[in-house]
């Protein structure tokens, strides 16, 4: 059987010796955990996006360099961290000064908003990719991990899921690739990275991933890490209007399981905590849209509006 993304990461590079020194988390994470002495703990993560496997390569410079720090940013709100600097890889097929001046203006209005420094880099010349490694500060003891949940927790979303699939369908079937062109490809296009969320849940989340790959991968890892199962309620998925208003609720709603690139936050709320979770929606800290809970048991699961068990036939983005 060929090797999936995460296979080949377990296979080859998770080492079994106990971690260096300073290393809090290691692999398996949305991002490492180290040790900052004084200034706290830097929460450390690397995402590689190739044109024409992660964005058209035909679209806007502007476009492509704001949303690769975009979600580049959102493994960091995952964490409950606070971005602070990163670092760009930049491979092209050639020095286009234009395309240049676009795509660092783009890279720049979301660093900028979010109080984010590039502070060094690489290029070479290649077929086009683009590779930020983005460092942010968390206090000690609070960083969100994918292994702190436990059968009970509730599951929630940041948001509506199904929009970035349903985007790049309707790109490809229409040729369009920018975000001005409609609201629906803007959902692909500028993905809010759910930092101040990230913090308000910090003291509240058992556990938090952010949805890249489908709300089922994303889940499953969670579920893996923690050593327990999740049963998702189709009813309450929360789906994109403009997706729902292109594509229906059936397509949609498989898209919200799977199609990844949504980059809402998942998280897993214990009992004990709802009040305090209740509390921070209504102060406007966050959205908490509830979508299933954690079981005993493994994978995860998903049950209809009137309590049938389904089975799910899309599990997310494969990179392998």
């Amino acid at each position: 059987m060929p090797l999936d993304e995460f296979s080949l990461i377990e296979t080859f590079f998770r080492r079994p010796t106990a971690p260096a020194a300073g290393v809090l988390a290691g692999i398996g994470d949305d991002c490492a955990l180290l040790d900052g002495g004084a200034a706290g703990v830097l929460a450390v993560t690397t995402d590689t996006l190739v044109a024409d496997i992660h964005f058209p390569a035909r679209a806007s410079a502007f476009d492509i360099g704001q949303r690769a720090l975009r979600v580049n940013l959102s493994d960091l709100a995952a964490m409950a961290a606070v971005p602070r600097w990163f670092l760009l890889a930049l491979t092209l097929p050639a020095a286009d000064e234009d395309w240049l001046r676009a795509f660092s203006a783009g890279l720049f209005a979301v660093a900028d908003a979010h109080g984010c420094a590039l502070v060094g880099g690489d290029t070479t010349r290649g077929p086009l990719a683009v590779t930020i490694t983005a460092l942010g500060a968390v206090p000690a003891n609070v960083a969100l991990r994918r292994s702190g949940a436990s059968a009970g927790d509730q599951v929630f979303v940041t948001g509506a899921l199904g929009g970035a699939a349903a985007a790049l369908a309707d790109m490809t079937q229409t040729g369009a690739c920018s975000a001005a062109d409609t609201t629906l490809n803007a959902r692909y296009w500028y993905p809010e990275p759910r930092l101040r969320e990230g913090v308000a849940l910090r003291g509240i989340a058992s556990a938090a991933i952010d949805i890249s790959d489908g709300l089922v991968a994303d889940l499953g890892h969670v579920a893996r890490a923690s050593g327990v199962a999740a049963e998702l309620e189709l009813e309450k998925l929360p789906l994109c209007g403009a997706a729902l208003a292109r594509f229906g609720s059936d397509q949609t709603r498989d898209w919200a399981l799977g199609g990844g690139d949504d980059y809402e936050l998942c998280f897993t709320v214990p009992t004990s905590r709802l009040a305090a979770l209740e509390t921070a929606v209504r102060a406007g800290r966050l959205r908490a849209l509830p979508v299933g809970r954690l079981v005993s048991g493994t994978g995860v699961h998903a049950r209809d509006g009137a309590g049938r068990s389904l089975a799910l036939t899309r599990t997310g983005y494969r990179h392998f």
